[in-house]
């Protein structure tokens, strides 16, 4: 389950929600789960857990991205294979399937897998917010390393990590094995996205880049610049492949969202890593916990 801070659309839709429309709390694995309508669309919600937004989702228009760092896992979907053409993704951390509706409704006849480990978030968002009974996702309560340990070999053109317990990632995604699995579902083109938590000292960062530039010959990092500059804790979005990244059309895009992200790569991202080292099994830790400001 991702993350982050809501980067919600001021503009009105001109769709009303019914009056009678409620919060739906209830109790999962992770945590306390609310489910909010959003009054500015009609048939939109946000999940928090435990008072953290993790997914927006609007059922009458799934292409609708409203968090900062989903917007631009959506860029990577858009250019990850031409316009329309269906893919083979896999999704690290389900949340409400924001990012598998966007692949379903940009991507029709996409086959995608989700893997999200709360058994109990699964079925309250099946019952409150169902799929589309047409779009072809199989979604799996299990592990995110376990999980994509059964993706069969070269499977995938995407995965997407998007995986937080308690705010935050845990240890065992962070690591060389960890990509290396990834490396193993991924197809030869295929690209790999995490969403990453940090703030200052942004060691975790680091490391993470360091980690997959060790795996993958190609690897960039979207994100706030003040998150870059250390000046806040914020999400960054890792993009990795064995294949040539669509450098200039992800600066593009992330420069002109209502968020604008700087997209970094190369020698300036090398640099950035600070001389960090790749993160094995063996040393791995959690993100850092977020300050309770972040959420509020």
């Amino acid at each position: 389950m991702g993350r982050s801070r809501s980067t919600r659309d001021t503009g009105h839709t001109g769709r009303r929600r019914p009056a009678a429309a409620q919060p739906v709390v209830e109790a999962v694995d992770g945590g306390l789960a609310e489910l909010v309508p959003d009054p500015d669309r009609g048939r939109a919600w946000t999940l928090l857990i435990d008072g953290a937004p993790q997914s927006h989702v609007d059922l009458d228009d799934p292409a609708y991205l409203s968090f900062e760092y989903q917007r631009r896992l959506g860029h990577v979907i858009d250019l990850v294979a031409p316009p329309g053409r269906p893919v083979q993704a896999v999704h690290l951390g389900g949340g409400a399937f924001t990012l598998a509706r966007y692949v379903a409704a940009t991507r029709p006849r996409a086959t995608q897998q989700v893997v999200e480990r709360d058994a109990s978030l699964v079925q309250l968002v099946r019952r409150e917010l169902p799929l589309d009974q047409g779009a072809r996702i199989r979604v799996r309560s299990a592990d995110a390393r376990v999980g994509l340990g059964k993706v069969p070999d070269g499977w995938a053109d995407l995965i997407i990590a998007d995986v937080f317990s308690g705010a935050r990632t845990p240890a065992h995604l962070t690591s060389t094995e960890f990509l290396d699995e990834v490396r193993r579902a991924l197809g030869p083109t295929g690209v790999y996205a995490a969403n990453l938590a940090d703030g200052p000292p942004l060691a975790h960062l680091r490391g993470q880049i360091a980690t997959a530039a060790a795996r993958f010959a190609e690897v960039a990092l979207i994100a706030d610049a003040a998150v870059l500059r250390g000046k806040r804790f914020g999400n960054a979005v890792l993009v990795a492949s064995d294949a040539p990244l669509p450098l200039a059309e992800l600066t593009r895009r992330a420069a002109s969202d209502p968020h604008p992200g700087r997209v970094e790569h190369g020698k300036p991202l090398t640099d950035f890593t600070g001389g960090a080292v790749p993160v094995t099994d063996a040393a791995a830790v959690a993100s850092p916990a977020p300050p309770p400001s972040v959420f509020r």
